[in-house]
């Protein structure tokens, strides 16, 4: 059931991406908006950085090297948490474009997918964040990754769907 909702949200970013120019995926309905590029880039951030913490991996964002060639101007280790509007201008004014925001979150699904195939039903009542009351397991985490991912695909979706209209 993960993987299929993670596949879900995989094609949701590529339809929300898919032949749009870096100024198209930057742009943002008002000033205090989000972008395509932006909530792509985040959705896919949150995905890398909790699934690694969860299998205590590096993030793809590092291993893979995805930082430098996304070169953004914020600290390597930022996934768009606290960001203002003038973070989300800087990251669409960087002409990110449709495959760098497509490859990155296909390598980040590829590990997501790759981890969620050698867990078991026992592995989802683990403990990953004793910080809240009550803790947080492996399994309300990937559910609530699964949650976020898909309330921001469907945004970048609806700012497509709002770039498009006649």
């Amino acid at each position: 059931m993960l993987t299929d909702a993670f596949g879900r949200i995989r094609e949701i970013v590529h339809e929300a991406v898919d032949g749009l120019s870096p100024d198209e995926l930057a742009v943002r309905v008002d000033e205090g908006a989000n972008s395509i590029a932006w909530l792509v880039w985040h959705l896919t951030r949150v995905q890398d950085d909790h699934v690694a913490d969860a299998a205590g991996t590096e993030e793809v964002w590092i291993a893979q090297e995805w930082s430098e060639r996304f070169a953004l101007p914020f600290p390597s280790g930022a996934t768009g948490y606290g960001h203002r509007a003038e973070d989300i201008a800087a990251l669409g004014g960087s002409g990110i474009g449709a495959e760098l925001l497509a490859g990155y979150h296909d390598a980040v699904h590829e590990r997501t997918v790759a981890y969620l195939g050698t867990l078991d039903d026992a592995d989802l009542e683990r403990v990953v964040d004793d910080a809240w009351t009550p803790p947080v397991t492996l399994g309300v985490r990937l559910v609530s990754v699964v949650s976020d991912d898909l309330q921001h695909a469907g945004q970048a979706a609806f700012v497509r769907g709002w770039l498009e209209r006649p």
